[in-house]
């Protein structure tokens, strides 16, 4: 979650992780104005948040197909590597101790 603080245009101007005077309006991670705020902008760490923030879209979706293809028995789910596995037994051990209203990297895809 994130804080942003907009000029008199109602253009963000910057992004906090803390709630501030300037910065009072909660914006999710995966909001298309946080994209655009980023994208726009040439700082090196700014595109390396932009680019971490999509990976965790992708990482989500990639995470949906995995499950679908599994669910559809295109592929079993011991046909993936062990570490795979691994990883996905332990988000969605992570999932199940989340509440079902609870959203995760913004449930965006």
């Amino acid at each position: 979650m994130y804080y942003v603080a907009r000029d008199k245009n109602g253009k963000i101007i910057s992004l906090s992780r803390e709630k501030t005077i300037d910065a009072s309006e909660e914006k999710t991670s995966l909001d298309s104005e946080i994209w655009e705020f980023l994208s726009n902008d040439d700082d090196e760490d700014s595109l390396r948040m932009s680019l971490s923030l999509s990976d965790m879209g992708l990482i989500r979706a990639i995470e949906d197909l995995i499950n679908l293809l599994i669910e559809k028995k295109v592929i079993y789910f011991t046909e993936l590597p062990e570490e795979v596995r691994n990883r996905i037994i332990e988000r969605r051990r992570l999932r199940e101790k989340l509440s079902p209203d609870t959203v995760v990297v913004d449930e965006i895809l």
